[in-house]
């Protein structure tokens, strides 16, 4: 049976090593695992692509202080090692109306656009010195192909001669393998994404392959596959609908998500920042 999951580390499991693929732990805050893919060809033994892979962990997520200001820093410091000079687009992906798909947007509604800015405020006023000075960051979350008839890879090519952006960093809501990591694990990769693959929906591939700049992504993982999950049980899967489910606490799981995800990412992209300034946000 395939074992369906979004996550590199889920796919690693059990890998005894070869050549070409790297992995180590750290941490602080997160259980932090880096699997480093030197090629496609390595890649292929564990289906996934050349690239650099975090997956944090935690027990749970949370709002509690100071546990979050120790989650939103160490991962704001994770993501901005993956973050080049210059202008950032950051896309939203999913569905906003169906809870479990809704990570992309809720986290792109949080996040702090600045790219107008610089048109939009004075050269001469002083009260705006640090406002102009923030990096230019343009968001976006059109919804699914359903909803607006365009593909997300489509619009942001087109927007590229327009916004000019160095990265995107594309959010979204993840499968998983493992019922633990559901709502409690944070995975980053440089090698791109390609939306519903996970559920096997897999829309158009968003990555500096296809769209000629690096693409970042950047998600949490909301539903698991039934079969996966029952057969690591040890159930009988001929009594089971193939189904992906997602906990019965999902809006929790989400709001948790989203909080930590908007925080770390306009601390990344902003480090003139507080804490305060981006839960505010």
């Amino acid at each position: 049976m395939t074992n369906r999951t979004d996550l590199a580390l889920e796919r690693a499991a059990g890998f005894s090593g070869q050549s070409g693929i790297h992995l180590h732990t750290r941490g602080h805050a997160f259980r932090t695992t880096e699997i480093v893919i030197d090629s496609d060809e390595d890649g292929r033994v564990i289906g996934r692509g050349k690239g650099r892979y975090l997956t944090l962990e935690l027990t749970r997520l949370t709002h509690t202080a100071p546990l979050l200001e120790e989650q939103v820093t160490e991962l704001a410091d994770e993501l901005r090692g993956f973050l080049p000079e210059g202008a950032v687009l950051v896309a939203g992906l999913g569905n906003a109306d169906i809870t479990p798909d809704a990570l992309g947007p809720q986290t792109a509604a949080h996040i702090l656009a600045t790219r107008h800015l610089r048109r939009e405020l004075a050269e001469n006023d002083p009260d705006t010195s640090f406002l102009r000075g923030l990096r230019p960051v343009s968001v976006l979350a059109n919804g699914v192909l359903g909803q607006s008839g365009i593909e997300t890879a489509e619009l942001i090519s087109a927007l590229r001669t327009t916004v000019a952006p160095a990265c995107v960093i594309a959010v979204d809501a993840l499968a998983c393998s493992e019922l633990s990591r559901l709502g409690t694990t944070v995975q980053i990769s440089d090698a791109g994404i390609a939306p519903g693959s996970g559920v096997q929906n897999r829309r158009a591939e968003l990555s500096a392959r296809t769209l000629g700049i690096p693409v970042i992504a950047v998600g949490v993982p909301t539903v698991v596959d039934l079969h996966t999950a029952a057969a690591k049980a040890g159930g009988d899967l001929r009594a089971l609908p193939n189904l992906m489910v997602t906990p019965r606490d999902i809006d929790k799981l989400l709001s948790h998500a989203v909080r930590l995800l908007a925080c770390a990412l306009n601390l990344a992209l902003h480090p003139q920042l507080t804490l305060a300034d981006a839960e505010a946000l």
